[in-house]
């Protein structure tokens, strides 16, 4: 009996945690008026990614089905308490950040010049002395330097007006849930291979008051409820004893803690590792500062830098150049070369080797703040996610005890 509710207890753990994990798409079938009738159904039964709202019937792992919600949990159990948007700005370093951009589009933007000029008016361009032209892109070269300076530093001083860091999170959560997966895969790793184990533990030491009271009072149903318990209790424990106590509680001689918790040093480093290269990195701000929801904001900065510029370029021949193909022409064109200029700028922040090197300074600040954060923020960080889908977890330990003391009575008898 003792083997028996052990391998039970190890089985219900285990199909307990793929089903945190898989699928990570919804697998279902469709079956007629069951729309209909969960409109009838508890909200907390429809909370549960059997996909019942839609008229189908299946599952969704509970990670990847709250992928939007565990985005959300990232930010404000997480990554608001270990720095704001300004200073995971700073750590990736604007002034090398200009330098790259320098490094990657100097010689593009004459090529920008040369294109717009010959793309709008082709025969102005081509009837310009040479010398007039090289004035331009020398003045443009020389302007450029503090252009892109000034341009990483105003993206600094409005970060937070340029970049919703929720949303962004959010956004790559539901656009890619198996990184909602890696978060507590990668992160409870040791924890997740222990809640497994655990269950035929506690499953064992379990069966030993079952085998007894099976001797004692030997009735039929008797297997089934206490299958029923010990797979509720089984599942109950794995969790408490992973993220329960919070603090330290000494018992004589042992300190008591939850295992995830006490692994907090450990467990930094991961998480600095998946935010600074998956979610925080240069490559994911860069692509919202351009083309998130915000994303005119920061044309509209950049526009507001480039077009004195742009005036600057062009210099004495300003005048002649406004009469030559209109006031309005000019303005076109050189809204033209701004967004050009944005486009190159954004693209050079894409480069997968300078975002890996500017991604560690992000994670050595997301690893240090993470090892001195306080416990129930940090066991809030992982267990927030899924603490309200725990009682489905154990409800399924308690439906696979019944199913077992079924099985039990089939193979052994009463």
């Amino acid at each position: 009996m003792p083997l028996f509710t052990g391998v039970i207890g190890w089985i219900t753990n285990w199909t307990g945690v793929l089903m945190l994990f898989y699928p990570i798409k919804f697998i279902g079938i469709r079956i007629p008026g069951l729309k209909t009738l969960a409109q009838f159904l508890p909200r907390k039964v429809l909370e549960v990614p059997l996909g019942l709202t839609s008229g189908r019937f299946g599952w969704q792992g509970i990670i990847p089905s709250r992928a939007a919600k565990m985005g959300s949990i990232a930010v404000d159990k997480g990554l608001t308490k270990l720095g704001t948007p300004t200073e995971f700005y700073q750590q990736l370093d604007p002034n090398a950040i200009a330098e790259h951009i320098l490094s990657t589009s100097r010689h593009e933007i004459d090529h920008i010049i040369d294109r717009l000029m010959k793309q709008h008016y082709p025969l102005l361009w081509s009837n310009v002395p040479p010398s007039f032209r090289q004035a331009i892109h020398a003045r443009v070269d020389s302007e450029l330097p503090g252009i892109v300076h000034e341009l990483t530093k105003e993206i600094g001083l409005n970060i937070d007006q340029l970049l919703d860091i929720k949303l962004m999170v959010i956004g790559y959560m539901e656009e890619d849930p198996t990184l909602a997966n890696m978060i507590f895969q990668e992160m409870g790793k040791r924890e997740l291979r222990l809640i497994v184990h655990m269950g035929f533990v506690f499953g064992f030491i379990l069966g030993i008051p079952l085998l007894f009271l099976t001797l004692t009072f030997p009735v039929w149903w008797l297997v089934p409820i206490c299958g029923a318990i010990i797979g509720w209790v089984t599942n109950w424990l794995a969790i408490a004893v992973i993220f329960e106590p919070v603090k330290p509680v000494k018992i004589g001689p042992i300190a008591l803690q939850g295992l995830f918790i006490r692994r907090q040093r450990q467990v930094a480093d991961v998480w600095a590792r998946i935010i600074s290269e998956r979610i925080v990195s240069l490559t994911n701000i860069g692509y919202e500062l351009f083309n998130g929801p915000r994303g005119d904001r920061t044309r509209k900065l950049i526009e507001n830098l480039l077009r004195p510029a742009v005036d600057r370029a062009v210099g004495v021949a300003r005048v002649p150049m406004r009469a030559a193909i209109g006031s309005r022409n000019y303005d076109t064109m050189s809204r033209f070369a701004v967004a050009e200029a944005t486009d190159l700028a954004s693209a050079s922040l894409l480069d997968a080797g300078f975002n890996r090197t500017q991604s560690a300074r992000i994670r050595n600040l997301v690893a240090e703040k993470t090892r001195t954060m306080n416990p129930n923020d940090f066991a809030d960080m992982l267990r927030s996610a899924i603490k309200a889908d725990e009682w489905l977890l154990i409800l399924h330990g308690a439906v696979l005890g019944i199913a077992a003391g079924l099985a039990h009575l089939m193979v052994f008898g009463a």
